[in-house]
C-alpha cells in the first residue's frame, strides 16, 4: 500500500466546500492535497451542448440521481422512510455545482438564532455577522450577478456583475406580487452577466442545470480550482476514500483510498478536512471505525448521520395566454420572494419559506409533465394542450425550512456496496407535520400570486418526493454530547479533523445552501490556518 508524501492538509471532496477550503489554505501557503472520487468533466461532454439535451433529464450519465446515471465514480444511495428521498448529487471535480441552479441567496441573521427566536431546533454557535465578510469573499471568488438594495436582507457589497435579465416571465410574476402588495426581489445568481476573471458572460442559452459549457455559471471547477492549482494545490481524481485513519494518540493521520486501478493507497496529512456532502461525509465517518471509535469516527455523541435535513419543495405552474418563454435565459432563478420567511404562528407552523420565481426547460420536459408531473396527453388533445402550455408557463416553487429531526438520518446499509466494496449510505427520511403544513400554506399563496399575475390555469405538483440539498448530519454546536463539530468545524472528538460542508449546518434555513457552504468553508480555512502551530 504505497504512502504518498505527507501534506499539511488533506481535503476529501472537491465540491464548493472542498474547493474553497483548498484555495484559501493555498493562499495562506499551506501544502494541500485534495482527493476526489470523480474526475474532471469536459465542457464539450455536457448534455447542454447537444440537441437531445432534455433526454438527460430522464436517463443517462448526467442524470441528477446517482442511482439512475450509475457512472463508475458514483455510489448507490438506498432511500427509505415515510418520504424516501430521490437524492441529487454529482461526483466530479466541482461536485454538485456541475448541476446546481446557481441561485445564491444568503441566510438571514434570524436563521442562526431559531432556538432563541422561535423555540425550535438549535441556535448556531456563530452569527451572520461572523460570516458576512466570507459571504462577500465567496461572492467575489465565484462571480455573482445581482442587484443591491434588497430591503429584506442586510446590505451587502457591490455585486461582481449586474443582474441577469428578468425577461417577460420575471416581469409578469413580479406584477402579480406587486398587485398583492408582497415583497419580491431580483436574485443573486452565481452566473456572471458579463466577462469576469477571464470567464465570459452568460449567453442566455438556458440549460444551466445540465452543465455550463462556457463557464459563465460558477461551478467550483471553473471558479475555484484553477486558482487553487495555480497556487500549488494537488488535486487527485479517481480517488475513492474508504476511511480516515488515526495515529496512536487518536489524531487523524490521513486517509485510505482506492485509485482508478482499484489499488489501495494512503495519503497522510497533519490535518484532515472532510467535504463530501451531507450524505457522503456521514458515510465516511461512520465507515471509519476503530478501537477508539467503534461507532464511527468523531461519533462519541452518536450524532453522526442524525438530523438529516433536506428542503421541502412544492411546485406550482401557472399557464398564461401570452408567451412567457421560460426556456430562454439562464435557468438560475431570476427573482424570489421571502414574504413568508419568518415565523408567524397564526399560519399554523414555525419558520417559513421562500418563493422561487423560476424558468423551466424545453418542450420535451413540458410534454413529460414539467415539474408538476402532469404529462401532456397523447391522442387528439396532444397538440392543443402542448400549444397551451409551451412556452406559456411560469413556475413558482415553494422552498421551505426543514427542521432537524434525529430520526431523519444517514446510516450504513447492511447490504448495498459501491464498486470498491465500501458500504453504501442508507437515507431514512420523513417530512415533519410542520413541513407539510408549511408546503400547504405556500401552495395556497403561490396559487394566489399566479392568479394575480394573470394565469388562466394552475398546475400543482402536490407534495413531492424530497430530493434537494443534503444537510445536517454532522452538525455544528458547542456541546460535544449533542454536536459533532464546533463553531470552526473542528470535530469535538478529534482535534485535527474538520467537517466542512452542508453536513455541518445546525439548521437548514429556507434558502439554497451553496452560498453559505462556500462562506463557511472560507471561514473554516482561516480557522485551520490559525491553528497551524498545533500541526504535528
Amino acid at each position: 500500500m504505497p504512502e504518498q508524501q505527507r501534506a499539511d492538509v488533506l481535503v476529501i471532496g472537491s465540491g464548493p466546500a472542498g474547493a474553497a477550503v483548498t484555495k484559501r489554505l493555498t493562499d495562506h501557503g499551506a501544502k494541500v492535497v485534495c482527493l476526489e472520487q470523480g474526475d474532471w468533466v469536459k465542457p464539450q461532454d455536457y448534455p447542454s451542448t447537444r440537441p437531445d439535451w432534455e433526454i438527460a433529464l430522464r436517463r443517462g450519465p448526467f442524470h441528477f440521481n446517482p442511482n439512475v446515471r450509475r457512472r463508475p465514480e458514483d455510489y448507490p444511495v438506498v432511500s427509505t422512510g415515510g418520504h424516501p428521498p430521490t437524492v441529487l448529487m454529482f461526483n466530479a471535480v466541482g461536485g454538485s455545482t456541475i448541476h446546481y441552479t446557481a441561485h445564491f441567496p444568503r441566510f438571514h441573521p434570524s436563521d442562526f438564532r431559531v432556538k432563541s427566536l422561535d423555540g425550535v431546533a438549535d441556535d448556531w454557535p456563530t452569527r451572520y455577522e461572523d460570516l458576512e465578510p466570507y459571504y462577500d469573499m465567496n461572492d467575489r471568488e465565484m462571480g455573482v450577478a445581482g442587484l443591491l438594495g434588497d430591503p429584506a436582507n442586510p446590505p451587502r457589497s457591490p455585486r461582481p456583475t449586474p443582474p441577469l435579465p428578468l425577461g417577460v416571465l420575471g416581469e409578469t410574476i413580479g406584477r402579480g406580487f406587486d398587485k398583492l402588495g408582497w415583497y419580491w426581489w431580483v436574485s443573486d445568481n452565481a452566473i456572471i452577466s458579463r466577462e469576469y476573471q477571464g470567464r465570459p458572460g452568460c449567453d442566455l442559452h438556458g440549460k444551466c442545470m445540465l452543465g455550463c459549457p462556457i463557464g459563465s455559471k460558477a461551478s467550483a471547477d471553473v471558479a475555484y480550482w484553477p486558482k487553487a492549482l495555480a497556487k500549488g494545490a494537488q488535486l487527485r481524481t479517481w480517488a475513492r476514500v474508504r476511511e480516515i485513519t488515526l495515529d496512536a494518540q487518536g489524531r487523524a493521520q490521513g486517509a485510505l483510498y482506492y485509485d482508478r486501478q482499484g489499488k489501495l493507497r494512503e495519503q497522510r496529512a497533519r490535518v484532515v478536512v472532510v467535504c463530501a456532502n451531507g450524505i457522503g461525509t456521514a458515510r465516511l465517518l461512520l465507515n471509519s471505525k476503530s478501537r477508539l471509535f467503534p461507532n464511527g469516527l468523531a461519533n462519541s455523541s452518536g450524532m453522526v448521520g442524525k438530523n438529516f435535513m433536506l428542503h421541502p419543495f412544492r411546485f406550482l405552474e401557472g399557464i398564461f395566454s401570452e408567451r412567457m418563454d421560460g426556456h430562454d435565459g439562464p435557468f438560475g432563478i431570476p427573482a424570489f420572494s421571502q414574504q413568508f420567511y419568518e415565523t408567524d404562528l397564526s399560519r399554523g407552523f414555525v419558520r417559513g419559506y421562500t418563493f422561487l420565481l423560476e424558468r423551466s426547460f424545453g418542450p420535451l420536459h413540458h410534454a413529460w409533465g414539467g415539474f408538476v408531473n402532469k404529462p401532456v396527453p397523447w391522442g387528439l388533445e396532444h397538440h392543443k394542450v402542448m400549444r397551451r402550455r409551451f412556452p406559456h408557463i411560469i413556475r413558482v416553487t415553494v422552498l421551505g425550512e426543514d427542521l432537524p429531526v434525529e430520526s431523519n438520518r444517514v446510516e450504513l446499509d447492511p447490504e448495498a456496496k459501491d464498486s470498491s466494496g465500501i458500504p453504501a449510505p442508507r437515507v431514512v427520511y420523513t417530512y415533519s407535520e410542520n413541513s407539510l403544513k408549511m408546503l400547504d400554506h405556500g401552495a395556497r399563496r403561490a396559487r394566489q400570486a399566479l392568479e394575480a399575475a394573470g394565469a388562466v390555469e394552475i398546475l400543482d405538483s402536490g407534495v413531492i418526493q424530497p430530493a434537494f440539498h443534503l444537510l445536517g448530519t454532522a452538525r455544528m454546536g458547542n456541546d460535544p454530547k449533542r454536536f459533532v463539530v464546533n463553531a470552526w468545524h473542528r470535530a469535538h472528538d478529534v482535534k485535527n479533523l474538520f467537517v466542512v460542508d452542508g453536513s455541518s449546518f445546525t439548521t437548514s434555513a429556507a434558502v439554497n445552501p451553496t452560498c453559505t457552504i462556500g462562506a463557511l468553508a472560507l471561514r473554516a480555512a482561516d480557522g485551520i490556518w490559525e491553528l497551524r502551530r498545533e500541526w504535528v
